[in-house]
């Protein structure tokens, strides 16, 4: 089942129980958002390959997502974006992640609230390893941003919120890092009272915080890729999914119907198959060590270069058909890939 159909379909409030005072407290969980998402007029499911394509692009060393960040915009002041946690997970590993949960078959989403032009608003992560409605969790963090914000500036809060706020940064990027800039991450209301109220040292807090911020953060990255090639909507192929007959089905049968939404899957040509056989340099000098070599993104006024991520090295490992990508945006209201 789709994790928006899980969360839809979620009944059960999160409760804690002090287990000093015995004192319980309903904090913000997958719940409170069932009848968001049911009312939220776009739903996105990724492909295992666009997740794979996002993530790439996301987390590879020439990404500067930053230098397209006037490109970027929500296409909805409602957006849920969800994808499986395989592919997400599996690519991380690549570009040095901790493969923690190698193992994951579950799903990732995020609700996206934003200002009418899409440059502004706040996004909820949530997850889920199962179908029961214990398994559906929300993170505790949400992160605002503003894709306007000046060098030195901080990015506006959607709401007048006081509080403590968290940045997070690429060192190596500088300025050109777009999560030190335009994002903030902070506590949901209810989980902020809740620490408060802790008395929680310094060192807790700090342990607390950095494996909430864990739960969300990592997702960012990952959801402006993804916004970046929606900008270029005609290379995403994508199937509306109408589930009104299903769903009819199901009524009859006793079960809760399930939520339309859009598939989206990746514009780009398969991964390398292995192939067989030496390149004919490799019988009279000794050819580079196979390696993998990172991908690259590079802007060029209208046009945005994809490097994709590939194998160099002996020929045993395969053939990369394709290996530059080129979309093409011909201006902010109509944009027009093409592939290469």
């Amino acid at each position: 089942m789709r994790l928006a159909d899980q969360i839809a379909q979620c009944r059960t409030p999160f409760i804690v129980e002090s287990t000093i005072t015995k004192r319980q407290t309903r904090l913000l969980g997958a719940a409170d958002f069932s009848n968001v998402l049911v009312a939220c007029p776009t739903r996105y499911s990724l492909s295992d390959d666009l997740v794979s394509l996002c993530t790439a692009l996301a987390f590879s060393k020439g990404a500067r997502t930053l230098a397209c960040a006037d490109l970027l915009h929500v296409p909805g002041e409602h957006v849920w974006i969800e994808w499986c946690e395989a592919p997400w997970i599996k690519e991380l590993s690549r570009y040095g992640f901790r493969a923690e949960h190698a193992q994951a078959v579950g799903r990732r989403g995020a609700l996206i609230q934003s200002s009418p032009q899409g440059r502004r608003g706040l996004i909820k992560s949530f997850w889920a390893n199962g179908d029961n409605e214990l398994d559906v969790l929300a993170s505790s963090m949400e992160a605002y941003f503003d894709f306007d914000t000046e060098v030195g500036e901080d990015p506006a809060a959607p709401d007048d919120r006081n509080g403590s706020v968290i940045s997070v940064f690429d060192r190596t990027a500088g300025d050109a890092d777009i999560l030190r800039r335009c994002f903030r991450f902070r506590y949901e209301r209810s989980w902020q009272s809740y620490y408060e109220e802790a008395r929680l040292s310094p060192c807790q807090a700090d342990a607390i915080a950095r494996h909430a911020l864990g739960t969300i953060a990592v997702d960012i990255p990952v959801i402006l890729a993804f916004l970046l090639l929606l900008a270029t909507r005609p290379g995403l192929p994508r199937r509306a999914l109408m589930l009104e007959r299903l769903n009819q089905a199901r009524m009859k049968s006793g079960k809760k119907p399930l939520l339309d939404h859009i598939e989206v899957s990746s514009p780009l040509l398969p991964e390398y198959r292995s192939a067989g056989g030496d390149s004919p340099a490799s019988h009279s000098r000794r050819g580079p060590r196979l390696h993998h070599v990172r991908g690259h993104l590079v802007r060029r006024g209208s046009q945005l270069f994809w490097r994709v991520p590939h194998l160099r090295g002996s020929a045993r490992a395969g053939i990369v058909r394709s290996r530059t990508v080129t979309w093409t945006l011909d201006s902010p209201t109509e944009h027009r890939p093409s592939v290469s």
